[in-house]
């Protein structure tokens, strides 16, 4: 259901409140890293953030999601937020966060492509679009160095794929009504992520410092608890192509953040990448505002 009612200023809110804080998670997750293993660190993320969402939409009188919904949650969770969110944590073991944010930018290419699958044939100019996003995509990594860690390279790259998947299950399956909704995927996400570091081997090697700790907190109260519900909010009244706009911003200020607080250094080719992978998403997304237009579509 589509609740194009809802007021201008919070519509506005909720979006500049996902290009900062979802450009800005990027860092944090780097500095968060030094000292927790990425995989449980991004577990403990997600199903701090889904216990404290579940609980509060329970108080406020939201029904207990049913086996199905706790299944679809599942699906969607593990692709979303263990593959997709545990997936950057795992690769800025050993890439730049500008260069994640780069990569996963291209997220709204790989849900034309994976839409195909679910019965969306992508139109001309969504085709252009998408050789030119995917151009930018291959000059990135054929410019980077992954320091001989093949397991970072996959994780990059499967993490915008896992997303986008997800992205288009979510309102095909039988989720909760709801932000309890957001709340069971985290909850099953990070249980995923749980089993996960387990299989990698993660363990704790020391104490975690007062900055990864805080930029844990971070990821939890802002990247999941209010980005997420953002997220949500916006889907639930805004085109689609209006929600996921954020994947024109968020690289940008993850560029910004990355050079300016951790001394990345971001050259010629990455700039060329991230101009080729932004040019591609607008074309595409463009294409589906145009279409969502038309066709009066909601979600």
């Amino acid at each position: 259901m589509n609740h194009r009612n809802a007021p201008a200023f919070a519509i506005a809110g909720a979006m500049v409140s996902l290009y900062v804080i979802w450009g800005s998670t990027y860092l944090a997750i780097r500095i968060a890293i030094e000292d927790f293993p990425p995989l449980y660190m991004a577990a403990a993320r997600q199903l701090v953030a889904g216990a404290i969402l579940y609980a509060l939409m329970r108080l406020r009188g939201a029904p207990p999601p049913t086996r199905s919904q706790w299944k679809a949650g599942f699906i969607t969770g593990a692709l979303l937020l263990a593959g997709g969110n545990g997936g950057v944590s795992l690769s800025e073991r050993s890439v730049d966060s500008s260069f994640a944010a780069i990569v996963v930018a291209s997220m709204p290419l790989w849900v034309a492509v994976i839409g195909t699958r679910y019965g969306t044939k992508p139109s001309r100019r969504e085709l252009v679009g998408l050789c030119v996003g995917f151009t930018g995509v291959i000059v990135l990594n054929l410019g980077h160095s992954i320091g001989g860690d093949p397991i970072a390279f996959i994780a990059i790259i499967a993490s915008p794929i896992l997303w986008g998947w997800g992205s288009i299950l979510s309102p095909r399956v039988d989720l909760p009504r709801g932000p309890i909704a957001s709340a069971v995927q985290m909850l099953c996400g990070g249980a995923v992520l749980v089993v996960l570091g387990g299989l990698f081997g993660e363990h704790f090697t020391h104490v975690p410092s007062a900055s990864s700790l805080l930029a844990l907190s971070y990821l939890i109260g802002l990247g999941s608890l209010v980005a997420f519900s953002a997220y949500g909010f916006l889907l639930r009244t805004v085109r689609p192509a209006v929600a996921t706009s954020y994947a024109y911003v968020n690289p940008i200020v993850a560029i910004i953040l990355g050079v300016v607080f951790a001394g990345e250094h971001v050259g010629v080719r990455a700039l060329v990448a991230t101009a080729l992978t932004l040019g591609g998403v607008f074309i595409v997304v463009g294409t589906l505002s145009t279409s969502s237009t038309k066709h009066d579509s909601t979600s």
